[in-house]
């Protein structure tokens, strides 16, 4: 499950999170305790569906026991209870673990009409018509200035035509979304490539084996060049010899990465186990 896709809510964040971020966005909370068992029957599922329409909506789910305020304000009285907002008011809800399909059918209802229109526009992407796309995608963002997978799919085509300046803009508006965040670090990385095309950073860290700086530069050009795992390796030597070179640039690359493959990738999972237990 990616950061994206579901966070945890609290009294203190309930306003910003939740009911500020749905007008951007719809989301989805699911008002659960520890102790209930039909919680920990529903939490699988609905965090199933809400990843399958990751950029489309927000899972967000609140503790009643460590939040009885909110759960008071909003009259929880069984749970699991599950509401969902749109420009800060609750739009559809239901009570108790229902099943996959009358999750996922109440999360197309909540989306609606206005979370299935990207589907059309990235059809036309990977068809490549590029100018058809864009002009849904812009349609969309007429409508929904903040529609994460609109911004995407507008921002690959600039890249793709060279317009790196408005697609960083664009992107600044989805700052949450992991596909969103991915694109970032590509251009970061194709900035770097090109940046160090002309240098030896491989011969620098072979002859370097125990210079951070150095591990560090030559895995970001691995990753520059989609060699993920070496890119890993690299960096994560860069760790173990300074956690604390350039701010900590080696561990923001690998979480870069991290972004890049996603948080499901096998890669991702193993190398996050690596650098814990570097780190702690």
């Amino acid at each position: 499950m990616t950061a994206a896709t579901v966070i945890e809510v609290t009294d203190a964040t309930f306003a910003t999170d939740v009911l500020e971020r749905s007008k951007s966005l719809p989301v989805v909370v699911d008002f659960w305790a520890p102790w209930c068992g039909p919680c920990r029957m529903l939490g699988p599922v609905i965090e199933k569906v809400a990843a399958e329409n990751e950029g489309r909506v927000l899972l967000a789910k609140l503790n009643t026991d460590q939040n009885p305020r909110t759960a008071m304000q909003y009259r929880i009285q069984g749970i699991p209870a599950v509401k969902a907002f749109k420009d800060g008011k609750v739009v559809a809800e239901f009570t108790g673990a229902y099943p996959e399909p009358q999750v996922r059918a109440f999360f197309q209802k909540v989306i609606g009409a206005a979370g299935t229109a990207p589907s059309q526009a990235d059809d036309l992407l990977r068809k490549g018509d590029l100018a058809g796309a864009e002009r849904e995608y812009r349609a969309i963002l007429q409508k929904t200035p903040n529609d994460p997978a609109a911004i995407v799919g507008l921002a690959t085509i600039l890249l793709a035509r060279g317009a790196r300046d408005e697609a960083e803009k664009l992107l600044e508006r989805a700052p949450t979304d992991r596909r969103a965040k991915a694109l970032k670090h590509r251009i970061f990385l194709d900035e770097f490539r090109q940046k160090h095309a002309g240098e030896d950073l491989e011969g620098e860290a072979r002859r370097n084996p125990r210079d951070p700086r150095a591990r560090y530069r030559w895995g970001v050009m691995l990753a520059a060049h989609e060699r993920y795992e070496q890119a890993l390796d690299e960096l994560l030597e860069s760790v173990r010899l300074d956690r604390n070179f350039a701010d900590g640039a080696a561990r923001k690359a690998m979480l870069a990465v991290f972004d890049i493959l996603g948080l499901d990738s096998p890669v991702t999972r193993e190398y996050q186990r690596r650098l814990s237990s570097v780190l702690f």
